[in-house]
């Protein structure tokens, strides 16, 4: 404040007090004069100092000043952390700084400077795109006022900031790097500034859960601690609201990402749920209405049932049924649970049959629904609270006619249990108690019970009900209509009536129940040919809807009361037009309107409890049809009762083949599940099967191998017993040992026969070789070589074989003089040293026999390796006639292009022929033809000419 202190001081010293508009320009001619960093730094620092005090004047001399501050002096983050505090004291409205400006300045307008200042700063859009560039700083003195500056821009005007930002390069980008700043306190106001950003556009709150801002947020919930955090877990969820409230896209891709099961842990209370903080609540508030966000009636019914299906696989609706059933739980938070797990449940069949399952912790074990609607027909619970489990019990029976079924099966008389409490025992006692509101709640869950259900509404007409001692049981339709002709409050009276018109809709045998009632029909034409006050005029309408629904669904089974008769009584008695009027009133009230508009019922008071939101989509459905029906003619109703008989036998037709085509299905399903049972048995037979086959043939091939050795364990020992069979063995041998010799001579021939042919063969191959010198036969060359070294080690192999032939003859010879020899010493009685010498000679036969095993086995491979240097000969040919086809196709080209090319030098030639005449006949007519000219359109001629021909060659 130096500087500021010698503005004041030098004024001070003359006797004058410079007012604060004075100083303020003083300080904006130095800001915007001085050539030295810390004077502007000064002079800065003195107007962030009057922002507060002179808002108005700071304001509107020095706005832009400090904008050109921001621009100019980026470097230096002390004076751009003083300027943006500065613009952050003009354009915020806070409730304190306000009540500071009120007190000390009362000129100004606080609640509108801020918007005036605000369209100042914007009307450059460039000042917003400055402002997002100094954000990027780490400097925490730049960063943090830069956050609370543009979370202030956006209060003031929202939409217009939310556009620039949309199309500024990687301005949301920008904004979403806060939450990734380790400073606290830059990262809380950045929630703020997200919270503000993402108000109202879809666009943007795409963009930022698409920059990974669910993560993100989830994260910081769950260091803060989930429920238990601080209000910084308040701010993640308000943000976490914005991006997915009316946006399906932002909705599905959370379900996408798995984040419904990080939900979870948020709902995991303990035993002791005493002494709850205020911010504990208001978390665990805001996090049942994010549940109830991707769970809402008003989403596209595709993406709420795979929420409600992922909600009950990650054991999120397990979680809050046991907070729902816990004692301690604060009465605000066990509504709003109430009122999710309604939501969660609402048309999910699975979810649906989970929550009848639930019971609640009390001994014996009650059903939820039963304890649930105790607190609903008890007067001392809380409005809201009844409310509540009205609307839970709603979601429960939508669209699950399994539920209905229970419910009203515990109205039956077979299946009453005394000892118990059932849920059809406490909406009877609901229903015709003292308290209005009881009786409004109770007829309409029990209508809920029958919506859409006529095989309910039958079954109802059973239940009896007994009055009093000694009196005989009524049953429950008359016993409703007792009710209303007794003329309670008018709440009773509009809950019966619309039960009763959900009831007779579309259940014919009902209205004949009703109208077998004498009394019936003249209470309802007395009550709407009355004339009475504005709040009996609801229940007029409703006794001439459910008198409409009477004529609507007549099927003349009674003669005093068929369709005709009852018109003709409306004519009489009321008029149609007065019907008509009376049945109007109805859709004119207002609290019609506020009950149309969404599936709970939210009442400001009880008084206004007057109509259902399933009840006003009937009555919008009944309404044109009854007033159709009444001014209908008999002769228009017989026609309408035909196109009825011949649409239902239709019906009827169309049902039956159904049933059939249902029925084949099933059997279909049970062939196609015989048909894989079969085939996995198949396999698993076929499988056996090959496997007793490799057993019976390892069976096999050990039994050869022990008849073998069984044979050789039979000849030794023949040998033993007697010289002479070892001698006739041994000839046997040397027979056997002659005739594989002949064989392998015989294959040493053909083998020598196939080597002359292969070298006939290469000789063939080397010399199409040199015929055709391209480089595509360099491989057949490569190849050929390779042939030929094969060739060579065959012939080696075959000499080395022939050698061995030649050893073996060899000792075939000394084998047969040493069994002469053995043959003689026998003769002569030594039959102690032959034996010893066969039994040498045995030993070396079996040694021939192992080398003559040994040759068979080089005999097989040498046939292997000949027959692959067959393939490959094979194909060294295809590739040479393939080479040769190529050859003659490039020499057939080559010789077409001569032909083309004299061609165009025969064209040439006449060309320059008639340029010559042409050029003759000008100089014969006068003209002048220079040479160069001539010359230069000749070379020009022939370039096109040679331009056309390679045209040609192309095409070609």
């Amino acid at each position: 404040m130096n500087f500021l202190r010698g503005v004041m001081g030098g004024q001070q010293s003359s006797g004058v007090q410079p007012s604060g508009a004075e100083t303020i320009q003083k300080l904006c001619d130095r800001v915007a004069s001085s050539t030295l960093l810390d004077d502007r730094r000064d002079a800065v620092r003195a107007l962030k100092s009057l922002s507060k005090k002179y808002r108005l004047e700071v304001g509107t001399q020095a706005m832009d000043h400090l904008l050109n501050v921001l621009q100019t002096d980026r470097a230096d983050s002390e004076i751009i952390g003083y300027a943006l505090d500065t613009l952050y004291n003009i354009l915020s409205n806070d409730a304190e700084e306000a009540a500071e400006s009120e007190e000390e300045n009362p000129q100004a307008q606080t609640d509108d400077l801020g918007v005036q200042f605000t369209e100042m700063f914007i009307k450059q859009q460039e000042n917003v795109t400055i402002l997002l560039s100094i954000l990027e700083e780490f400097d925490f003195h730049v960063r943090w006022p830069g956050v609370k500056l543009l979370t202030c821009l956006l209060k003031q005007q929202g939409p217009q900031v939310q556009q620039i930002i949309l199309v500024s390069p990687m301005g949301v980008s920008r904004l979403m790097d806060l939450l990734d700043d380790s400073r606290e306190v830059i990262r809380n106001d950045g929630l703020l500034l997200l919270q503000q950003l993402t108000k109202s556009n879809a666009a943007i709150q795409k963009i930022v859960a698409f920059e990974n801002a669910f993560e993100r947020l989830l994260d910081i919930i769950t260091e803060e601690g989930n429920s238990d955090g601080g209000i910084v877990v308040e701010d993640c969820l308000l943000l976490l609201q914005n991006l997915l409230k009316y946006n399906n896209s932002n909705q599905n891709f959370f379900k996408e990402g798995s984040y419904i099961q990080r939900m979870k842990p948020w709902f995991e209370v303990g035993d002791d749920n005493s002494g709850w903080s205020a911010q504990k609540v208001t978390n665990l508030h805001l996090m049942l209405q994010l549940v109830r966000v991707l769970v809402s009636p008003g989403n596209p019914p595709g993406a709420t049932s795979s929420c409600q299906k992922f909600m009950y696989q990650c054991g999120l609706l397990q979680q809050l049924c046991i907070i729902l059933m816990a004692t301690g739980v604060p009465a605000d938070i066990l509504t709003e649970t109430i009122n999710t797990v309604s939501e969660v449940i609402r048309g999910s069949q699975v979810n649906q049959d989970y929550f009848a399952s639930v019971n609640a912790p009390s001994n014996p074990p009650r059903p939820a629904i039963v304890v649930l609607l105790m607190s609903m027909v008890n007067e001392r619970q809380p409005f809201v609270l009844r409310c509540a489990v009205l609307y839970c019990f709603q979601c429960f029976l939508y669209k699950n006619q399994k539920g209905q079924g229970e419910i009203v099966a515990t109205l039956l008389p077979s299946t009453i249990d005394a000892t118990s409490l059932s849920a059809g025992q406490l909406l009877c006692g609901g229903l015709f108690s003292t308290d209005s509101l009881s009786n409004w709640c109770a007829a309409v869950a029990l209508a809920h019970a029958l919506l859409e259900n006529s095989t309910q509404k039958e079954q109802l007409l059973r239940v009896q009900l007994a009055t009093s001692i000694g009196n005989p049981p009524v049953s429950l339709l008359q016993q409703c209509t007792n009710i209303l002709a007794q003329g309670s409050k008018v709440q009773t009276r509009v809950g019966l009536l619309m039960l009763l018109c959900t009831w007779l809709t579309n259940c014919p045998i009902a209205v004949t129940h009703f109208l077998h009632n004498a009394s019936n029909v003249p209470f309802l034409t007395a009550q709407i040919s009355e004339n009475l006050g504005e709040e009996e005029q609801l229940v007029q309408g409703l006794c001439a809807l459910l008198l409409g629904i009477c004529i609507y669904y007549n099927d003349n089974s009674l003669e005093s009361n068929t369709k005709e008769k009852l018109k003709q009584l409306i004519e009489k008695r009321i008029g149609k037009e007065i019907f008509t009027e009376k049945l109007g009133f109805i859709t004119k009230h207002e609290f019609y309107s506020k009950a149309a508009q969404k599936p709970q019922p939210s009442f400001s008071s009880p008084d206004h409890m007057m109509f259902d939101h399933e009840f006003t989509k009937l009555v919008k459905e009944l309404e044109a049809v009854i007033i159709k029906a009444i001014y209908k003619s008999s002769e228009e109703d017989k026609k309408e009762e035909e196109v009825k008989k011949s649409l239902e036998q239709h019906d009827n037709i169309i049902s039956h083949y159904k049933n059939v085509i249902r029925e084949q299905d099933l059997q279909l399903e049970e062939l196609k599940q015989t048909v894989s049972t079969l085939q996995a048995k198949n396999e698993q037979f076929q499988t056996t099967v090959s496997q007793q086959v490799a057993q019976i043939q390892q069976h096999k091939d050990q039994y050869n191998l022990l008849k073998v050795q069984l044979g050789k364990d039979n000849q030794h020992h023949n040998s033993h017993n007697s010289n002479a069979q070892i001698n006739g063995f041994q000839s046997e041998e040397v027979s056997r040992l002659k005739e594989e010799i002949e064989e392998l001579k015989k294959q040493h021939d053909l083998l020598q026969g196939e080597l002359s042919e292969k070298n006939t063969l290469i000789e063939n191959l080397s010399c199409n070789q040199a015929a055709g010198q391209t480089e595509q036969t360099t491989g057949v060359s490569e190849q050929v070589t390779e042939l030929q070294k094969e060739m060579e080690t065959l012939r080696s192999q075959l000499h080395v074989q022939s050698t061995e032939i030649n050893r073996l003859q060899a000792e075939r010879m000394e084998l047969l003089q040493k069994v002469e020899a053995s043959a003689t010493v026998t003769a002569s009685g030594d039959s102690a040293s032959a034996a010893s010498k066969n039994n040498d000679y045995e030993e070396k036969i079996a040694g021939l026999l192992r080398e003559l095993s040994s040759l068979k086995d080089e005999v097989n491979l040498l046939s292997v390796e000949k027959s692959t240097l067959k393939r490959e000969l094979d194909s060294a040919h295809s590739t040479t006639a393939i080479l040769q086809d190529e050859k003659l196709k490039l020499g057939q080209e080559v010789s077409e292009s001569k032909k083309e090319q004299d061609d165009l030098l025969i064209l040439l030639a006449d060309q320059d022929q008639k340029i010559l005449s042409l050029k003759n006949k000008l100089k014969e007519l006068g003209e002048q033809v220079d040479d160069e000219d001539d010359l230069e359109s000749g070379d020009a001629g022939d370039e096109d000419d040679l331009d056309e021909e390679d045209s040609r060659d192309d095409d070609m």
